[in-house]
This record gives structure tokens, C-alpha cells and sequence, in this order.
């Protein structure tokens, strides 16, 4: 097993007063070389965008962008003349393909909306683009794995063109999951949304994050009551 420990305050930080976003990978004006990506995972941005304002329209190729509002709620915009608001509970993927135009906004125009940006570099390129965003039940993933994105097409997940996997689980204190990886070529990063939790003998707090591979299984234990996202990727 290898693996990588993140703590949550040791990412890039970029305060632009309408947007406060933390970079996990290198970003905009944040370069680590040594973060440049985890496998196809390039980007996991945590952002934190004022009320009235976002992202104005910009192009995208060849990349998966999913967007996981974990407060508040976002309005997308693209050149396909789609406009859709995403709440908290929801999950939102776009495949960019062949190059689409979008916008992200914070649809409320009183309060912040947080949530993850994470960009996953695409299996196929120059696919059409597609959009699709799906409502979970947060109750299933209580001290469970529930998967909100896959490559598994009429899945419950929605679909990725990839061979990627991302799982969000709420776990209560003293309780411990196993991850069971779906590919041997795959790795995981555990980004711990809140709580604290060990995984291979390593704690991990609020915004803390791991990234392991060259295993098939792991078992996590939740020191708090704890919210975690894990992504499974290709290695590279």
C-alpha cells in the first residue's frame, strides 16, 4: 500500500473576497509540483462563493466536472441553453467532451453557497458534451457507502466517462466501514468533509485528506461522528 497524507491546512488558499476557495491540487495561482494530481483526479477545489456572485461563462474540453454543493445552492447556465439550480443533497456532472461553455453561480443572492469543484480527466475525449445532476437520499449513506457517480450507466449513480467511482458516507462515531476498491489499477482519496476518522493508522480531521493505492480494501474508523467523500480513480 501506498499512500499520501493532505492536511486541510496545507492546501492553496485564494481569498478573491467573492470567492474563498481552498485548492487541494495545484490551481490558478497555486502551484505545488508536487500536487499537480492524484491518477486522473486533477482538481478538488472547496469553495466558498458570496451571495449574487459565481463563475461567468467559460469554456471546458475533454474533463468531468462534478460539483457537490455541501451548503446553499448553485444556478448552472451553458451554451446548450440549459439552466438548472443544485442544492445541497444534490450532485451535478458535466461531461465537458468536445468543449462546452458554462456558468456556475450562487443562486441566492442573501446567503454563501460552499461547495466542491472536482475536475477527473476524461476516459474517451471528444465526446458530445452531456449534463446531468440527480437528488440523494442523505439517510442512505448513514455508517454506508452510497455511491453518487460511476461508470456504470442506469446505475442509481450518475454516469462518468471514466472509470471512477465517488462514494459519500456518514459515519457515526466508534463505527468502522471497509472500502472494497472496484478496479486493482485504482486508487482512492478520502477527503474528510467533517469529523476525524483513521485510516492504515493515520488520523485525519476536518478537511484532512488521504490518497492510497496499490490495495484493494481498507478499513476507516470514525473517532467522531464523521461526513467523508471518497473518489476512486485511475492511477496513471
Amino acid at each position: 500500500m501506498k499512500k499520501i497524507v493532505h492536511l486541510g491546512n496545507s492546501r492553496g488558499h485564494a481569498d478573491h473576497g467573492w470567492l474563498n476557495s481552498f485548492h487541494t491540487f495545484s490551481f490558478a495561482g497555486y502551484h505545488n509540483p508536487s500536487r499537480n494530481n492524484f491518477g486522473v483526479l486533477r482538481v478538488l477545489n472547496d469553495d466558498i462563493v458570496a451571495a449574487g456572485r459565481g463563475f461567468g461563462a467559460h469554456p471546458h474540453e475533454n474533463m468531468e466536472i462534478i460539483s457537490i454543493p455541501l451548503s446553499g445552492a448553485l444556478k448552472h447556465s451553458d451554451d446548450t441553453g440549459r439552466t438548472e439550480i443544485i442544492n445541497a443533497g444534490d450532485v451535478q456532472i458535466m461531461s465537458a467532451g468536445c468543449g462546452i461553455t458554462h456558468s456556475e453561480m450562487n443562486a441566492s443572492t442573501t446567503e454563501p453557497v460552499n461547495f466542491l469543484q472536482i475536475w477527473i480527466f476524461s476516459k474517451v475525449d471528444d465526446i458530445k458534451p452531456r449534463y446531468e445532476q440527480k437528488t440523494f437520499a442523505i439517510a442512505e449513506r448513514k455508517n454506508n457507502f452510497q455511491v453518487v457517480v460511476s461508470p456504470v450507466k442506469d446505475a442509481d449513480s450518475i454516469w462518468i466517462n471514466q472509470n471512477a467511482w465517488l462514494t459519500l458516507s456518514d459515519i457515526d462515531a466508534e463505527k468502522d466501514l471497509r472500502y472494497e476498491l472496484h478496479l486493482k489499477t485504482n486508487g482512492v482519496y478520502i477527503f474528510v468533509l467533517e469529523g476525524a476518522i483513521e485510516v492504515d493508522r493515520e488520523r485525519l480531521s476536518t478537511r484532512d485528506a488521504i490518497a492510497i493505492s496499490e490495495t484493494m480494501n481498507l478499513d476507516i474508523k470514525a473517532l467522531l461522528n464523521s461526513k467523508l467523500l471518497i473518489i476512486e480513480i485511475p492511477m496513471l
